[in-house]
């Protein structure tokens, strides 16, 4: 069997892939249009977010048996198209989750002991000690939304801490040791941090818009480290300058491209990049804290999530 490899990951999957007699075969730079011409000679692929596969990508992939994506969403691919043609999809959520997990905690402790802006003070000579005085995690209520791989290892991490830990999902008995299931109304009147660990799909885009916040009963902290299509942007600044939610760390953004690489094509006359208002106001804002989609992005998860990919398709077609 022939893959074609779409992305560059850790090089065990290729090392461990032509070791189980597979043929792989690489291109990174190719046009989508280039590699939808030749896929129809490849039995596999493997990518994380280069492009969408979509109807017409799979019509021409005549011979394809599995797409491996090397994360754990799958939106970026027509997944009932490429059921119906009998194409397995293989992803790795459980080679990030760890990492998500951890980042999510981190930028939570970060948001409540002021961290960010209290470094930046002291480096441009600033000692404001009262200004910068934070709050303890214990004793609050987390509410996770979305309790799969990344939502569980998030309330994994709470362990150690005082506080009680409130999972809500469409789907139901998916509460464990770690997190109460709650109905939606449980889940408004009692959280202090909300965060999110949803896949994309049409019930989840735009879902934390200005209606959803303001059914929480208390003002609460953002987390997302899911997708950034998840929470509208203008509503949750809205919601940062009325104080009904008191922080935001948000790993992802609704502005990323599909391929998550980047945020905003640069004016070429001026070589100046176009700003949302929206997003001008999380830079500016001391309450907020931002990275670039990297929450399930480590050492260790580049190793975890290739080799579950290889594990996987080991067992499905070895």
């Amino acid at each position: 069997m022939k893959i074609l490899h779409l992305d560059t990951n850790h090089e065990l999957m290729i090392d461990q892939l032509t070791d189980l007699g597979f043929v792989n075969h690489e291109d990174y730079t190719s046009s989508k249009e280039a590699i939808e011409a030749k896929i129809k000679d490849y039995d596999g692929i493997v990518l994380r977010s280069r492009f969408t596969i979509d109807k017409q990508f799979l019509d021409a992939a005549t011979n394809l048996k599995f797409i491996g994506r090397v994360g754990a969403g799958l939106e970026n691919i027509d997944c009932n198209y490429a059921e119906k043609k009998g194409i397995t999809l293989i992803s790795a959520p459980e080679g990030n989750r760890n990492a998500v997990g951890e980042h999510t905690l981190g930028m939570l402790l970060s948001l409540f002991n002021k961290l960010n802006k209290a470094d930046l003070e002291v480096r441009q000579g600033e000692w404001l000690r009262e200004d910068n005085r934070g709050i303890e995690l214990d004793g609050k209520t987390v509410g996770i939304i979305g309790y799969g791989n990344m939502g569980k290892a998030f309330s994994k991490k709470l362990r150690g801490f005082d506080v009680e830990v409130l999972c809500y999902d469409i789907k139901e008995r998916v509460g464990d040791a770690n997190a109460k299931q709650a109905s939606l109304a449980e889940f408004q009147d009692k959280v202090d941090v909300v965060s999110l660990h949803t896949p994309e799909t049409p019930l989840t885009i735009n879902m934390i818009d200005n209606a959803f916040i303001n059914q929480f009963k208390k003002s609460f902290w953002l987390i997302n480290t899911a997708r950034g299509k998840s929470v509208v942007t203008k509503d949750l600044v809205s919601a940062l300058k009325s104080g009904k939610i008191l922080g935001a760390g948000l790993d992802v953004l609704e502005y990323e491209k599909a391929s998550f690489e980047n945020l905003f094509k640069k004016d070429t006359t001026s070589n100046l990049t176009e700003m949302p208002e929206a997003f001008q106001y999380l830079i500016d804002s001391k309450n907020v804290i931002l990275s670039p989609h990297v929450a399930g992005w480590t050492i260790e998860s580049k190793e975890k999530l290739a080799q579950t990919i290889v594990d996987k398709i080991k067992v499905n077609f070895c």
